[in-house]
């Protein structure tokens, strides 16, 4: 399975609480951390929800 890893790269100050939610549900707290996880469909529909925030690049396992 093909993992991707997501960095917070903006705060999430000044957002939506829904925002804010789905950016701790990728397992991101603080701007500058980053998480690697599965290729899933779930977690592409959070990270286009949150796209404005992120940065994503794909990762050799």
């Amino acid at each position: 399975m093909a993992k991707i890893k997501i960095t917070l790269v903006k705060s999430v100050i000044g957002y939506s609480e829904q925002q804010r939610k789905t950016v701790r549900s990728l397992g991101l707290t603080k701007t500058g951390r980053s998480v690697i996880q599965n290729d899933t469909p779930d977690i592409l529909g959070k990270v286009k929800k949150v796209n404005h925030l992120l940065k994503v690049e794909e990762v050799d396992s």
